[in-house]
């Protein structure tokens, strides 16, 4: 009998740092000492504020840091800034110009941070854009599979918030956007409604996610220094656990 060929898809079966997939064919990942530590979670959750103090205090322990984050790629955020600006992505089209601006910054950015040996801070991952995906719609394996070339992470920091302490800090920091809301989902006229229901829909993708992939689950509703110091005891053990800072 035949077996059947097996899919470049996303998994939790696979080991940090190689790819979930078939990956990038001129790329080889086995000696590459670097690290991925991802932050994920919705907007207002405070991801880029502990991602900051994060790189500082990395930095002083003598590792070399990079950030990347959502839509940062130079080939592709004007294009995905210009596209919503109208408003008018469908569901594919808003799945793929997200998949290019990821795999332009693992090209560009994190694979060759990982190869000098440095870590590589993520203001969200690929974990995001599932869980967006998947709210709208889109199929799973498909899904899956197109993210095939990313590298799993060595760590999933998931910063969860629930919905109505995320209204309140959303609406103390400027309020509510068209694509954060979901009203390209048409879920309601009302902005405040849209945005109630289609964060709770995410809520429940990454909760899902959490579970699958074994993200490292901690209280938003803490305060900021309560949370970097949880955070960087599990990364300081996890990088205590493993290779020296990288030197130079």
């Amino acid at each position: 009998m035949v077996s059947e060929p097996r899919e470049a898809q996303v998994t939790d079966r696979v080991q940090p740092g190689h790819f979930y997939g078939a990956g990038l064919p001129y790329v080889g990942l086995e000696h590459y000492p670097g690290k991925i530590i991802a932050i994920e979670g919705t907007d207002g959750v405070g991801r880029s504020t502990q991602i900051h103090l994060l790189r500082e205090w990395l930095e002083v322990q003598g590792y070399g840091v990079i950030e990347t984050g959502w839509t940062r790629s130079v080939l592709m955020q004007p294009t995905i800034d210009m596209a919503k600006a109208s408003n008018t992505l469908n569901k594919l089209t808003f799945v793929l110009l997200y998949a290019t601006d990821f795999a332009d910054r693992l090209e560009e950015e994190i694979i060759p941070a990982l190869k000098a040996g440095f870590i590589v801070l993520a203001d969200r991952y690929i974990f995001t854009a599932l869980a967006r995906a998947r709210v709208r719609g889109v199929d799973r394996a498909w899904l899956r599979n197109l993210y095939g070339f990313a590298i799993a992470p060595h760590l999933v920091f998931y910063l969860k918030l629930d919905v109505d302490a995320l209204i309140k800090r959303v609406l103390q920091s400027g309020g509510m956007d068209f694509w954060e809301s979901g009203m390209d989902l048409k879920l309601g006229d009302d902005i405040y409604e849209s945005f109630r229901t289609y964060q709770a829909k995410l809520l429940r993708e990454y909760n899902s996610l959490g579970e699958e992939f074994g993200f490292r689950t901690l209280d938003a509703r803490q305060s900021v220094d309560r949370i970097q110091k949880n955070l960087r005891n599990q990364i300081g053990a996890f990088l205590g656990a493993n290779e020296p800072p990288a030197s130079g």
